[in-house]
């Protein structure tokens, strides 16, 4: 099984991939109007149990992302245990993405 997390830099490259991974922003709305990536789908945290199953694809390689890593880890262990095997943690979360690979991404 993969990794629960993946750094900033492995998920860039990743990124430009023709089999990138869906990117699932689990942040509340403010904080995706804030800073966000483009292409990412925005599923709040609170709203993963009541969506994940009809909205996501099991078997598709996906990447959680959240503000510092936390929220994002915790939906991915849960993504985990419903049988998302492909599923991993943005290490850092969006701030590590603004410190590291794109600084035009706002800081908050």
């Amino acid at each position: 099984m993969l990794e629960p997390e993946i750094t900033a830099e492995v998920f860039a490259q990743r990124r430009q991939q023709p089999d990138a991974p869906i990117l699932l922003d689990v942040r509340e709305p403010w904080e995706y109007q804030t800073a966000s990536l483009p292409n990412s789908l925005l599923m709040p945290m609170g709203e993963i149990p009541a969506r994940a199953h009809t909205e996501l694809d099991p078997d598709a390689p996906i990447v959680v992302i959240c503000h510092h890593g936390a929220r994002s880890l915790n939906v991915t262990m849960w993504l985990r245990n419903q049988g998302f095997e492909h599923v991993q943690s943005l290490a850092g979360g969006i701030d590590a993405w603004s410190r590291a690979i794109d600084p035009t991404i706002p800081r908050y």
